[in-house]
């Protein structure tokens, strides 16, 4: 018998079986490569909210007091301005930006507003919107439209902004009150079944950005930009018009935050905000969304702030630590996140 007689007649039954072997160990190879890479996505979107929920958990069987509705009330409404500024910031990292002036962008809308709160509620949110729209304005066009480097551009918006508000200030020796009673003070004060107005605005404007970065073309093009910026422009992409959007909805962001702010505390008070763009960014980085770009989600960040504000909160409970701990702990998360994101991203990327 011929030895190849069995490979020269592919009708045979004995020839698929070797193939047909070879191509199930192949298949179960691509599952498993494929299910490790959903989990290392699913670890990377969700696993802020999975220590976010541990730390809940240890926190409210050590201290009792921790587990009560009072203290959820002022954890989640100290956390809104936060959230506010860092859905902003989010949008910017998703499309591989940077914004550094959101902290004095923060403490310049709530002077601006509690300024012109006097005149009512409108123009108490009209102006700090309005000029701090315009410098998150001048950042896009001069990143996207100019190619200046965003920590550059940022960094000087930074210092511009808070020069601004110590000029309106006097050198911070003027301080404007929110008049008692007003429309404008209720908006930072008022409550809806217990929950104060600054959390249920964050939580609206947390389910819109969710709705347009998942469910919009918008949404898409800022992945794409920060997937790649060139590959986008190749594709027909508005990638200029979608770098000085985001810029723009920072500052607008960072400006509301600090408005509302204001109407809580009943003042534009001049020395709040610093550092806070390096807390918006822990936290969106922590929440899932990474440095370079091109992967996120707002209900990470979401998670990333409450988790800041938990461990904050939980220091406070202690009471034999000092405030300045939450920059130790913050910074830990902050390191141990971005090594996993490294990890993941590998393993994502594994074929």
């Amino acid at each position: 018998m011929n030895p190849t007689s069995s490979l020269a007649a592919p009708g045979k039954g004995t020839t698929p079986s070797v193939p047909t072997g070879s191509g199930a160990a192949a298949d179960r190879r691509r599952a498993d490569v494929s299910g490790r890479q959903r989990l290392a996505a699913l670890v990377q979107r969700q696993g802020v909210l999975a220590v976010l929920l541990l730390v809940v958990l240890i926190a409210s069987s050590v201290y009792p007091t921790f587990a009560t509705l009072d203290n959820a009330r002022g954890v989640t409404v100290q956390a809104s301005f936060l959230a506010v500024v860092a859905l902003g910031m989010t949008l910017v990292i998703i499309t591989g930006g940077i914004d550094l002036s959101v902290g004095s962008v923060f403490a310049l809308g709530g002077v601006l507003a509690a300024w012109a709160s006097q005149w009512g509620i409108l123009p108490a949110l009209l102006v700090p919107l309005a000029v701090c729209g315009a410098i998150g304005l001048v950042n896009g066009l001069l990143i996207a439209r100019a190619g200046m480097a965003p920590f550059i551009v940022t960094l000087a918006s930074l210092l511009g902004a808070r020069g601004l508000l110590l000029a309106l200030t006097d050198e911070g020796a003027t301080t404007y009150l929110v008049p008692k009673g007003s429309a404008f003070a209720e908006l930072g004060q008022g409550s809806i079944g217990g929950f104060g107005y600054p959390i249920l605005i964050a939580l609206a404007l947390f389910a819109a950005g969710g709705l347009v970065l998942q469910r919009t073309s918008f949404g898409q093009t800022l992945f794409a930009v920060g997937g790649s910026s060139d590959a986008a422009t190749l594709m027909g992409l508005p990638v200029a018009r979608a770098k000085v959007t985001v810029y723009l909805l920072s500052g607008l962001l960072a400006g509301l935050a600090g408005a509302v702010n204001a109407a809580r505390l009943s003042s534009g008070v001049t020395i709040i905000g610093a550092g806070m763009e390096l807390d918006a960014i822990a936290a969106v980085v922590i929440g899932g969304t990474l440095l370079v770009g091109g992967a996120g989600s707002v209900s990470g960040t979401l998670w990333g702030v409450l988790l800041l504000a938990v461990i904050q909160n939980l220091i406070n409970q202690i009471g034999t630590l000092n405030s300045s701990y939450q920059s130790v702990v913050s910074g830990g998360f902050l390191i141990l996140v971005v090594v996993a994101q490294r990890y993941l991203s590998r393993s994502r990327s594994t074929v």
